[in-house]
């Protein structure tokens, strides 16, 4: 996918405003055969102060297991739809552009599977469908070799 083709979609999609407040997500993780793996929600609160934003994720996963992520996500001065952030479990810096509905950001994740850890490549594609409903597909590699993919339904409260 281009991010370019999406420059004309509406609504456009300002990362800061749409997850700033309540946010609460909904997803699966698909297994490369297409099988759902895990499903979990995230109840998500922002906080934009400006030039920053703290995203403060808890998941709950079917299984019974919880998760916390706290993304700290800045929004480039001179590029206004570029942002890079990082959370516990990002390799580096995540990098992404906002044009039109749409939100593409990578980053390299140490993920847990079982007992071991594994870095992947994740490519996360958004895109806001109405002022209060963002979708968010992301593909997750290794040795650019698709795992598999987790699907989120975002709704602002």
């Amino acid at each position: 996918m281009n991010l370019e083709d999406y420059k004309n979609n509406e609504p456009k999609l300002i990362l800061e405003d749409f997850f700033s407040g309540k946010t609460v997500a909904r997803g699966v993780f698909e297994d490369r055969f297409g099988n759902i793996k895990k499903y979990f929600k995230v109840d998500i609160v922002g906080k934009w102060d400006g030039s920053t934003l703290i995203l403060e994720e808890n998941f709950v996963y079917n299984d019974g297991t919880k998760e916390f992520r706290k993304w700290t996500i800045k929004k480039d001065k001179a590029k206004s739809n570029f942002y890079s952030g990082y959370a516990d479990g990002v390799v580096g810096l995540a990098e992404g552009s906002t044009n039109g509905n749409a939100f593409n950001w990578k980053y390299k994740f140490n993920l847990k599977i079982g007992n071991k850890t594994v870095k992947v490549d994740f490519d996360d594609w958004m895109f806001l469908q109405e002022k209060n409903y963002l979708i968010n597909i992301a593909k997750v590699k290794k040795f650019g070799i698709t795992l598999g993919k987790v699907i989120l339904f975002f709704e602002k409260e």
